[in-house]
């Protein structure tokens, strides 16, 4: 399954009382949906998913799909490292009307490549929905090696990964050794060009919150031939990637959505708001990256 260039990994919106804002995730969809993104994963970690409860968890999910009314495809993260409550969510986001799931490598257990495959591919026969491998082994403590994604890419829904492992040379190898209808996506913003001139599909991004518009320029620059180009976005943007996960994500993220004219500040602890001077220091990135993206084609 192809889910486009540009998915957006989307922030869960707080109150001041801490609890989830659905009339603000309502805007933020529109927003996304209009700005650049081709398919929103619910859930993932961008969405502090670690401190929502199953309930809340749910209920993102069931609403992301409502609101989004097939305009784009909606993934759920439903990957835990407990493989029974896994394969629970991921019956719940298929009741929920989710197009397909995200499934993180089972963080803090640290198993085997052979525990990771079998975790995968229990779950995926649990469902009907395509699956989406989520490789991220600055979080998980665990590395999904080239070798086992290519095995799991051959059970028929298991279809796309995620790759945050910041590795070029595992996804190109990755890529040279599925079949065309699995999709090696980057899991970092900083990575979506030299992934995709690599035979990459794209990127699952954070930084599309709030420059997915410029991705989307990035990406057709590239396909056009107009190779320069796509290399000065690409440059322009890697300022900007690194303010955003200069502190823990997604706390810079969410700052700057406020510059948009959302209500996105508020964190669930253990995630805090950026300081004042992390503020300050933030906001000059910003208005550089604006006055260079008026010059993108």
């Amino acid at each position: 399954m192809n889910i486009g260039r540009v998915a957006t990994a989307m922030i869960t919106p707080f109150t001041s009382e801490n609890e989830v804002n659905y009339e603000e995730m309502a805007r933020i969809i529109d927003y996304l949906i209009d700005n650049g993104t081709d398919c929103i994963v619910a859930c993932g970690t961008t969405a502090e998913n670690p401190t929502l409860t199953t309930e809340e968890k749910l209920e993102v999910v069931r609403f992301t799909v409502e609101k989004v009314a097939g305009r784009v495809p909606v993934f759920a993260g439903t990957g835990d490292n407990e493989t029974k409550y896994s394969i629970d969510m991921t019956h719940a986001a298929e009741k929920n009307g989710a197009d397909g799931i995200m499934l993180v490598a089972p963080y803090y257990n640290k198993p085997n490549q052979l525990g990771i495959y079998k975790h995968f591919e229990v779950i995926a026969k649990e469902t009907t929905l395509p699956v989406m491998l989520y490789n991220i082994p600055g979080r998980t403590g665990i590395n999904v090696n080239a070798e086992t994604t290519i095995a799991l890419s051959k059970i028929d829904n298991i279809q796309l990964i995620k790759e945050a492992s910041g590795n070029l040379d595992q996804m190109a190898e990755i890529i040279d050794h599925v079949a065309d209808d699995f999709y090696v996506y980057s899991g970092d913003d900083g990575l979506a060009l030299p992934l995709w001139a690599v035979g990459g599909a794209g990127v699952i991004s954070v930084a599309a919150h709030v420059v997915g518009n410029d991705l989307q320029k990035m990406f057709k620059a590239f396909d056009e031939g107009r190779h320069e180009d796509a290399a000065y976005i690409h440059r322009a943007m890697l300022p900007l990637i690194r303010a955003l996960f200069a502190q823990p994500n997604p706390s810079p993220v969410k700052y700057a959505m406020t510059k948009l004219g959302f209500d996105t500040l508020n964190v669930r602890l253990p995630m805090v708001e950026m300081t004042t001077e992390e503020k300050v220091n933030f906001d000059r990135v910003w208005d550089i990256y604006q006055a260079k993206a008026k010059k993108f084609k």
